[in-house]
């Protein structure tokens, strides 16, 4: 007998479809949730690409939550929302589902966990990073990004080993945090989330597993999993950002 599907979420980036980074978060996703993956394709060589795409991005959105029947839509990348001003409230005013964006649910998880004061990792370089800084700032987050990523977006990919390695550096550069904020699934953490949260005794937070997370509990579904760090393993109740 097939399996009864709880859920039908889509998955929509602003890049391509068939981006790598996908596959290190396709064993978090239940069996009985339904995951589908999309591109808007809205850059190219640059990130900057998708600067003001926001109408673009709502109607789209929109439109496939409509052609795929979801009950949930995830818009990935920090990037798409820092550089479309006002996109979470167009997408709140324009879908009739349950939604996230990749900053909305990490800092619902920073709330969670009350954490004032973080450590930004991202693939991304300094400019990017200050976008996604000031927006933190106005959630009540303060976060800070010693490693900025000299190569747009391109960063290479990082063994587990060697993100653990970069976090630790990055703890020692930066001084006391509440948690560290990894953003952008080019720099992934997700095999290394329970070592690092260990060694550091310290929360981590990634983009990826909180907006499965945060949209999942939207739906009131809860998956506790051990393996990829204290928020999926706890499973909170969601706070959401003011």
């Amino acid at each position: 007998m097939a399996e009864t599907i709880k859920a039908k979420i889509g998955f929509v980036g602003a890049g391509r479809s068939s981006m790598p980074h996908y596959r290190s978060f396709t064993p978090l996703i239940p069996r009985d949730v339904r995951m589908d993956f999309e591109g808007l394709g809205l850059y190219g060589e640059s990130l900057y690409e998708m600067a003001d795409k926001k109408e673009t991005i709502v109607r789209r959105v929109k439109e496939m939550a409509a052609e795929h029947d979801w009950e949930g839509v995830i818009i990935t990348g920090a990037p798409t929302e820092v550089l479309n001003p006002g996109l979470y409230g167009a997408l709140e005013a324009a879908l009739p589902i349950p939604f996230t964006t990749a900053l909305h649910a990490c800092v619902a998880a920073l709330r969670v966990y009350s954490a004032k004061r973080v450590l930004l990792l991202t693939p991304f370089e300094t400019r990017l990073n200050d976008l996604i800084c000031r927006h933190l700032e106005k959630t009540g987050v303060s976060a800070v990004a010693p490693h900025p990523f000299q190569e747009l977006g391109v960063a290479k990919r990082m063994s587990p080993e060697e993100v653990l390695e970069l976090t630790k550096k990055s703890i020692g550069a930066v001084g006391k945090v509440d948690a560290v904020y990894f953003q952008g699934a080019v720099l992934d953490p997700i095999k290394v989330l329970e070592k690092i949260e260990a060694e550091l005794d310290m929360t981590v937070i990634a983009s990826n597993p909180a907006m499965l997370w945060y949209i999942l509990s939207r739906l009131k579904l809860a998956y506790p999993m051990t393996g990829y760090g204290r928020l999926l393993r706890e499973w909170p109740e969601p706070k959401e950002p003011h």
